[in-house]
C-alpha cells in the first residue's frame, strides 16, 4: 500500500514537472515570436522615417513664438507683444517620432534588451513602451498642436510635458498593480485626466481657427483620427486589466499596443506629408 502511494505520488510529480516544462516552452515560443514582431515593427518605422526625411519638403517649417508684456508708458496698461523665436523644419519633426519607435523596437529585440524585455513582460509590464511613448507621442502632439495654431513655446512645452505624464501614469499603473491583489485604478484615472487636457486645449485652438478661416480638410482628418487613436490606447489597457476575452493574456494586449503605435504614427506622418510636406 505504501509502495503504491509512493509510485502514484512520483507519477503525479512527474506529470506536474512535464506540464511546467510544457508551459515554459510554450511561453518562451510566444516571447520569441514577439521578439521577431518587434524587429519587424522596428524596420517598418525606420523605413518610413528614412523615406520621410528623403522626400519631405524641408522648406515647410514650424514657427515658434513667445509672448511678453510691453509697457507703453506710465499710467498705461501693459499690452502683449509677440516675438518669433525661430522655426523648425516639419519633416524632421515627423521623422523623429517614427525613428524613436524604431529605436525602441530594435533595443527590446536586441540580444541585450530582449532578456530585460521578457523579465518585464512576465511581470505584466513593459517599461520600454511607456518611456518611448512619453517622448514619441508627445512629439506627435506637438506636430498636431502646430497645425492647430499652437505656436507659443510655453504652451508647447506644457502640452509636451502633460502628455508625457499621461504615459508615465501608464508606467505607474503597470508597476503599482504588481503588488496589489485587486486592480488599483488610481494611476489609470490620473492618466486619463492628463491625457484629456492637452486635447481640450488643441480643440479650443482648432475651433478658434475654424471660426476665423478655412481649415484644410487634412487638418480635420488629423484631429479626429489621432484623437481617436490616443483614446484607443487607454481602452486597450482597460481591457487588459478587466481581462476581457483575448486580453486575459497580457501578451495579446502587448501586440495591440505595438500595432496601435505603428498605425497612429504612420497615419499622422502621411496625413501631414499629404497636406503640407509634398515637394
Amino acid at each position: 500500500m505504501v509502495r503504491f502511494i509512493y509510485v502514484e505520488l512520483r507519477h503525479i510529480a512527474r506529470c506536474f514537472l512535464l506540464s511546467e516544462k510544457f508551459i515554459d516552452a510554450t511561453q518562451e515560443a510566444k516571447f520569441k515570436k514577439l521578439r521577431k514582431f518587434n524587429a519587424l515593427m522596428g524596420c517598418l518605422h525606420l523605413f518610413q522615417a528614412v523615406l520621410m526625411l528623403a522626400i519631405a519638403n524641408w522648406a515647410v517649417k514650424m514657427t515658434i513664438i513667445t509672448t511678453f508684456l510691453h509697457f507703453p508708458g506710465p499710467g498705461m496698461a501693459p499690452v502683449p507683444e509677440i516675438q518669433v523665436l525661430g522655426t523648425v523644419p516639419l519633416g524632421p519633426m515627423v521623422a523623429m517620432f517614427l525613428l524613436m519607435s524604431a529605436v525602441a523596437h530594435f533595443v527590446i529585440a536586441s540580444p541585450w534588451g530582449y532578456p530585460w524585455y521578457v523579465r518585464n513582460l512576465k511581470l505584466n509590464i513593459n517599461k520600454a513602451r511607456w518611456i518611448e511613448y512619453a517622448v514619441s507621442s508627445s512629439f506627435m502632439l506637438v506636430v498636431v498642436a502646430w497645425l492647430c495654431g499652437v505656436w507659443d513655446i510655453g504652451t508647447i512645452i506644457l502640452l509636451f510635458s502633460v502628455n508625457a505624464c499621461m504615459n508615465l501614469f501608464g508606467y505607474m499603473m503597470e508597476l503599482h498593480n504588481q503588488t496589489t491583489k485587486k486592480t488599483d485604478w488610481t494611476a489609470f484615472i490620473f492618466g486619463c485626466f492628463a491625457g484629456l487636457m492637452p486635447w481640450v486645449v488643441l480643440f479650443m485652438f482648432f475651433f478658434g481657427a475654424v471660426s476665423y478661416a478655412a481649415i484644410p480638410n487634412f487638418v480635420y482628418a488629423i484631429m479626429i483620427s489621432i484623437a481617436v487613436f490616443f483614446n484607443i490606447f487607454a481602452v486597450n489597457m482597460l481591457l487588459q486589466y478587466k481581462k476581457v476575452g483575448k486580453w486575459k493574456d497580457y501578451l495579446y494586449g502587448e501586440y495591440v499596443y505595438i500595432v496601435l503605435s505603428l498605425v497612429a504614427k504612420s497615419l499622422l506622418a502621411w496625413q501631414v506629408f499629404a497636406g503640407t510636406l509634398r515637394g
